[in-house]
């Protein structure tokens, strides 16, 4: 934690530089900014709203727009074209990006967990993972769920082939609660609540612990071209979203307030329980090269990437 004091520290001490007028603003004039966010408002950007809220970013001397994506929105474009400044990335959206040649880079570590898992019900046939022999699990129809479910089924001793596996795009709380398939492929922080709010008790298999490395799912990335040519303002964005993340951890109810009031539409109750599984895992810390390296190498074990990251590249791993 020492370490995440120090950069966070440090990450203001820069943003209040940068709101002294670098890169060509008026002195004491927030400098303007855009922050596309990974899918609607949730419980995992509670941190983002909150610095909005308790005036982070405005101290950092940043007027931040906070973006909800469109149906077509695809963020690493976006970022790479320059029509947004930072965005909430998928870590496996970022390193195939890159091998798409978007020179794209994550500045801060969201959520420290996988979120990624596959959901039985409790009662049904499917008691772990290798269970999904012989039976049908939903999936988005993205890439990173077929690894999700091969992963698990083979890391507790069962054969992926004999998986029957079932586009359902996004719709994993519907079929598994009409029982449409046997399991199905989700975050467990969102459709696994959202599923035992609705009285469904689950199995919950998150894919690091069946061989995945505990990373970060969700980071915040920008643009190599931002990051070199107005280092202070990411240092900036860096610092106030730590800072919304630590008044998260530490008052959770007013920063659920000020997601809430940013979006009315939410149940407050359902985005209450998707705080309290989460928070063990929101403390701001900086990125684990480490940790960040068994990621990469386990992206290209399951066919998610073809090559290692060059982590170096890939994010910012300044102090």
């Amino acid at each position: 934690m020492r370490r995440a004091v120090a950069l966070l520290a440090a990450a203001l001490l820069v943003a209040g530089i940068a709101g002294c007028g670098g890169g060509g603003a008026e002195p004491g004039v927030p400098k303007g900014a855009t922050l596309t966010l990974d899918f609607t408002p949730n419980a995992v950007h509670t941190g983002i709203y909150a610095a909005a809220a308790e005036g982070f970013y405005r101290d950092a001397g940043v007027d931040l727009k906070i973006e909800q994506p469109g149906e077509s929105t695809d963020a690493p474009k976006l970022l790479a074209a320059g029509r947004t400044d930072f965005a909430v990335l998928d870590i496996h959206d970022l390193g195939i990006a890159r091998e798409q040649g978007l020179d794209l880079v994550g500045v801060m570590p969201i959520v420290h967990r996988a979120l990624a898992s596959v959901l039985s019900r409790y009662e049904g046939p499917i008691r772990r993972p290798r269970d999904l022999e012989g039976h049908t699990v939903g999936v988005t129809g993205l890439p990173s769920d077929d690894a999700v479910v091969d992963a698990e089924v083979k890391a507790d001793g069962g054969d992926p082939a004999k998986v029957k596996k079932v586009t359902i795009g996004f719709n994993a709380v519907p079929a598994l609660a009409a029982g449409k398939v046997d399991a199905v492929t989700a975050f467990w922080n969102a459709e696994g609540v959202e599923l035992e709010r609705e009285g469904i008790p689950l199995h919950q298999f998150i894919v690091d612990e069946y061989g995945a490395p505990q990373y970060p799912e969700l980071v915040l990335a920008t643009s190599r071209h931002l990051l070199e040519s107005d280092p202070a303002l990411v240092k900036a964005v860096v610092g106030a979203t730590m800072r919304g993340y630590a008044f998260t951890s530490r008052q959770a109810t007013r920063a659920l307030h000020d997601l809430l009031a940013a979006d009315p539409s939410l149940d407050e109750a359902d985005q209450q329980e998707r705080l309290t599984v989460l928070a063990p895992y929101l403390e701001p810390e900086p990125f684990d090269p480490a940790i960040l390296r068994a990621w990469s190498a386990w992206d290209v074990s399951h066919g998610l990437l073809e090559h290692p990251v060059e982590i170096d590249r890939a994010f910012d791993l300044s102090p």
